[in-house]
């Protein structure tokens, strides 16, 4: 007899099979779009991890002297320079399977939904470390679906296209610590004052409680709520084997002080200074404003802050409160061309104009050695005579006339050799020289110094009626202090990117582009300004200053109506003040027009004081002879009063003595036999 299967038992049967047929299609459904999801995200390859990080700038001993950020202050470090107790104590608190899972706990996830389920509320997060710097780096903090989901994503790209190592440096170095302080190092740095390396177990446990609310756990805010999370964090660490019982105790138990001070404060060091750095990194390496902000950069400088320092002092107790003077000053080292200080004005929060960069100004007779240095070249010596008197001098083919003065309306009425024309700063000589040389030969002679502005090929260009910047002035000086090798202002030594890569490094040129022999002869003439030997008419123009010196010197001052200047230079440092009013009004206090010449002293003689005492050595070309002042000759007992060592290009040095061109005249008197030499005939028409 044949069963017969009833019609109605086959039915849960076709059930069963559609079931497992749909939890099968749904299982492929799911595989096929997490495959999609992985391929996906494998074609969009790594996302990136560029985060806007603090550009820091160093001094050139490498200390930090300023950064930029957008309030979020954030220093990136290595995972090899994070102390190994900030890496467990983060490790065990927030994400203690970190190095087992591939982005998602899903047993953690699992137990703080049962958990928010007894609870009734979420009490316990399950995101993991790569969770939250995927959060970090490219989602807002809504608790949206959206959000979640995209987390979701980034989370997986970043697991399969960076280490866990990398993940695990990119969070500690993006994690918000409260009070702007974004990262393990700017929090070491405000909370203890010191880097992520160095932290102990006690102090690492206190940071790495406070991501989970650091408006609650900051030990600036709350220090006994701070407290008490450093102890969850030492007793998670204890229960998941990172630290023993007796380490979690000491730890505890151990004293910690809270700084509470980022290492660079509010107001810049050096803030002009810096600016010019800023600038240069426009300039120079073609950098854009958010890169140089925020692209974490690290810039090594020139500044010495020694110098700065000092500078900065000398200029605040030199000038008077009450003073509405202004002024630039540059210290540079003449080997290098290293910009060692630099200030702009008296006060950057009242005016950020830097008058050491951006001022033309009218440098009066501090232009003279480029003029006499022009004239060394074409024939000149130190001894060459010139008539020092009132003189009107006709040019452009009689149409105009020009009537220079000097100081006090002072002269010699008589001859006066280049040396002692540059000591006394005469006008009259040097407007000569000029004439005599053609304006342009100025011209060309300062643009080879390294003056960048332009210059009118005038007579009263002799006389500094053309303005400057003091950056290219001390620039110029530095040339004639290293014997006539070409340097460039260099504000920036090296400059790092954020990771690691030397993006510059400056590669100063020594190109001989001045003949030194001449150079060494201007520089020794230019020591004459602190030589009261040299007096005639009137003093030497460094006599209010010489009893401050205590080494040799070669400098220059310079003034006009509006404008006060001393640049000047020892063998290893050159250094330039100017001074005056910022509307171009006339300086007629005698206090205000003293203030450069105060400055330049006093920062020289503090910057080198603790340096060796070095001399002007002359090069092989030179000769030094003892030279008659009064004369101009070598100089002889007979007849030599006051005489004055001088170098000359070998070949150019006087060969006759005094006493060859003075004879006794009846009434007993020296008189001068000789007659005018051709250069004085040449002028005699003036």
């Amino acid at each position: 007899m044949e069963t017969m299967t009833h019609p109605k038992n086959q039915k849960p049967k076709r059930y069963t099979r559609l079931l497992i047929l749909a939890i099968l299609l749904l299982f492929s459904v799911i595989a096929i779009f997490v495959l999609a999801v992985l391929i996906y995200a494998k074609i969009l390859g790594p996302p990136p991890l560029a985060v806007p990080q603090s550009t820091l700038y160093y001094s050139d001993n490498g200390t930090l002297i300023g950064e930029s950020d957008n309030g979020q202050k954030r220093y990136w470090v290595p995972l090899k320079d994070i102390s190994q107790n900030s890496i467990n104590s983060t490790l065990s608190i927030e994400d203690k399977n970190f190095y087992y899972h591939h982005g998602f706990d899903f047993k953690r996830m699992a137990g703080a939904i049962l958990t928010d389920a007894i609870a009734r509320k979420k009490v316990q997060g399950a995101s993991t470390i790569t969770q939250q710097y995927a959060r970090n780096l490219f989602l807002t903090m809504d608790k949206t679906w959206t959000r979640k989901i995209s987390e979701a994503f980034y989370t997986i790209r970043l697991e399969m296209n960076y280490s866990k190592n990398q993940i695990l440096e990119g969070y500690l170095n993006t994690i918000n610590y409260g009070h702007g302080a974004y990262g393990i190092q700017a929090a070491s740095q405000l909370y203890f004052g010191k880097d992520a390396s160095n932290l102990t177990l006690g102090e690492a446990a206190m940071l790495a409680g406070i991501p989970k609310g650091p408006s609650i756990y900051s030990p600036l805010d709350s220090y006994e709520k701070a407290k008490k999370r450093q102890v969850t964090v030492l007793h998670s660490m204890f229960v998941n084997g990172f630290i023993t019982k007796k380490e979690a105790l000491a730890a505890a138990q151990q004293k910690i002080t809270i700084k509470g001070q980022f290492p660079v404060s509010k107001e810049r060091f050096a803030p002009y200074f810096q600016d010019v750095v800023k600038q240069e990194l426009k300039t120079k390496l073609g950098l854009d404003e958010r890169t140089i902000a925020l692209g974490g950069l690290k810039v090594y400088t020139t500044l010495d802050i020694n110098q700065q320092k000092i500078a900065e002092n000398v200029v605040k107790d030199t000038i008077s409160n009450q003073s509405a003077i202004q002024l630039g000053f540059v210290a540079m080292d003449p080997s290098t061309g290293n910009v060692t200080a630099l200030i702009g004005g008296r006060n950057y929060q009242a005016s950020p104009y830097n008058r050491a960069v951006q001022a033309l100004r009218q440098p009066g007779s501090t232009i003279k050695p480029m003029l006499y240095y022009a004239a060394l070249n074409n024939g000149f010596t130190p001894v060459t005579m010139m008539k020092s008197a009132p003189t009107t001098f006709h040019f452009d083919n009689g149409k105009a006339e020009y009537t220079p003065h000097n100081f006090n309306n002072e002269y010699a009425d008589g001859d006066i050799t280049l040396a002692q024309a540059l000591a006394l700063s005469d006008n009259i000589y040097a407007v000569k020289t000029n004439l005599f040389l053609g304006p342009d030969t100025l011209v060309k002679t300062a643009k080879q110094f390294g003056i960048t502005t332009k210059m009118k090929a005038v007579p009263s260009l002799a006389l500094g009626t053309s303005g400057v910047h003091v950056l290219d002035m001390v620039h110029a000086y530095s040339l004639l202090a290293n014997g006539g090798k070409e340097i460039e202002p260099t504000f920036i030594r090296k400059v790092v990117d954020s990771k690691g890569k030397v993006l510059y490094e400056s590669e100063p040129e020594k190109k001989q582009i001045l003949n030194k022999d001449n150079a060494f002869v201007m520089t020794q003439m230019m020591t004459g300004i602190f030589d009261k030997r040299l007096n005639g008419y009137g003093t030497v123009t460094g006599a209010s200053i010489v009893g401050q010196t205590t080494r040799p010197y070669a400098g220059k001052s310079g003034s006009t109506n509006t404008d006060s200047w001393m640049i000047g230079f020892a063998p290893q440092l050159t250094a330039g003040v100017w001074t005056g009013y910022d509307n171009g009004g006339e300086i007629t206090l005698t206090a205000d027009k003293l203030y450069a010449k105060k400055i330049w002293v006093s920062f020289m003689e503090k910057a080198l004081q603790d340096k060796p005492i070095q001399m002007f050595n002359p090069p092989k070309g030179v000769i030094g002879l003892p030279i008659d002042l009064a004369s101009g000759k070598l100089a002889a007992p007979e007849c030599s009063k006051s005489s004055r060592l001088m170098y000359f290009v070998k070949g150019t040095q006087p060969t006759e003595t005094c006493s060859s061109i003075k004879t006794t005249g009846k009434d007993g008197k020296h008189t001068n036999k000789k007659t005018k030499s051709w250069l004085n005939k040449l002028f005699h028409w003036f």
